[in-house]
C-alpha cells in the first residue's frame, strides 16, 4: 500500500493545490437512482496543476489520483472528429489539435485501493513507475475495474505473455465482454488474450450492479458496446466519454471516430455532462487533458 511517508506528501500536495476548490452541499442523484446529501469539492481545472504527470484530489469521502500515462504531450488529430465544421475548429483554435492523454485512475475508499483502467502498456507508458512513486507495486492492486476493453485501457494488464497485476480482481461489464468475443479474432485478440489470462479473477458485472468499495456501474454503451461509466459518490470515472474535451464538453454531438455506435455514443455524452453539471460531479476522464479532471 501507500507508506505514510507517502500519504502525508500526497496530502500535503492536495492541500497546496485544492486553492481553486469549494466546498458545497447539494441533493445528488446518480446512475443508482438515489438520493442523498453529501458534499463535494467543485473543481476549478484552470487552478489546478498537475506535478510529475501525477494529481490527488479529495472529492467527498473518496481519494482520487490522476495517473497519466502517456510520456508525451499528447493531441487528438482534428481528424478523428470528421463530423466538426472547419470553422468549429478554427473558432476554437483547436487547428494544431486537441489537449488530451492517456490516463488511469487510482481511487482509494472504504479502506481499498481501486486501478481505474491500465493505460496502454507500450514501452514509454509511465503507470509502472508512477504507481512506485506513490509507493504501491503490482502486486499492491487488489481491485482493477475497467471501463472498457480497447488496448489504451487494457494494455497495462499484461507484459508479453505475463500479468502484470497478479492479485487484482478484474470488474469489466457482461455487455462488454460478450460482445467483444463476438467480434473477428483480428480485433478482439488483444482481449481473448488479457482476459483468458486473468480468467480465474474476472467478475463480469451487469449494469446498475455495486462493486466493491460502494462503486456502482452505469451504461455508457456507445463508444463500445458496453461502455462503463463507474460513479463513487460525487465522483464519475467516465472512461472515453469525452476525446477532445475542448471540442466536445461544448458540442457532445461530435463523435470521435473510435466510437462504435455514434448515436448511442451521442446520447451517453449528453446524458453523463448534463448529470456532472446539474450536481457538480467531479468526472475522471482517460483521455481529459492534464490533471485528467473537470
Amino acid at each position: 500500500g501507500i507508506s505514510s511517508l507517502n500519504l502525508i506528501s500526497m496530502k500535503r500536495l492536495v492541500e497546496q493545490s485544492l486553492l481553486g476548490l469549494t466546498l458545497c452541499a447539494f441533493l445528488c442523484t446518480g446512475c443508482s437512482g438515489g438520493t442523498k446529501k453529501q458534499a463535494v469539492e467543485t473543481l476549478d481545472a484552470s487552478e489546478v496543476k498537475a506535478v510529475d504527470g501525477l494529481k490527488t484530489l479529495q472529492v467527498g469521502d473518496v481519494n482520487v489520483t490522476w495517473i497519466q500515462d502517456n510520456a508525451e504531450d499528447k493531441l487528438m488529430p482534428v481528424s478523428l472528429f470528421p463530423d466538426a465544421p472547419q470553422e468549429l475548429i478554427k473558432n476554437l483554435s483547436l487547428q494544431a489539435g486537441i489537449p488530451s492523454s492517456v490516463s488511469v485512475f487510482l481511487v482509494e475508499t472504504d479502506s481499498i485501493q481501486i486501478l481505474f483502467d491500465t493505460g496502454l502498456g507500450a514501452k514509454d507508458s509511465q503507470l509502472p513507475e508512477r504507481l512506485k512513486q506513490l509507493g504501491i507495486a503490482p502486486e499492491d492492486i487488489r481491485y482493477l475495474y475497467l471501463t472498457h476493453f480497447h488496448g489504451d485501457h487494457i494494455g497495462g494488464m499484461m507484459q508479453g505473455d505475463s500479468v502484470v497485476f497478479p492479485n487484482a480482481e478484474v470488474y469489466a461489464s457482461r455487455k462488454e465482454y460478450e460482445s467483444w468475443m463476438k467480434m473477428p479474432d483480428d480485433r478482439k485478440a488483444q482481449v481473448v488474450k488479457t482476459m483468458e489470462a486473468y480468467k480465474d479473477r474476472l467478475h463480469l458485472f451487469e449494469f446498475g450492479e455495486k462493486l466493491p468499495g460502494d462503486v456502482m456501474t452505469c451504461d455508457a454503451s456507445g463508444h463500445t458496446p458496453g461502455h462503463t461509466v463507474y460513479q463513487i459518490g460525487t465522483l464519475l470515472i467516465i472512461g472515453d466519454l469525452i476525446h477532445g474535451a475542448a471540442l466536445q464538453i461544448p458540442h457532445p454531438e461530435i463523435c470521435a471516430t473510435y466510437d462504435m455506435d455514434k448515436e448511442a455514443a451521442i446520447q451517453a455524452r449528453k446524458k453523463y455532462l448534463q448529470e456532472a453539471d446539474e450536481n457538480q460531479f467531479v468526472m475522471a476522464g482517460m483521455h481529459l487533458p492534464e490533471p485528467g479532471f473537470k
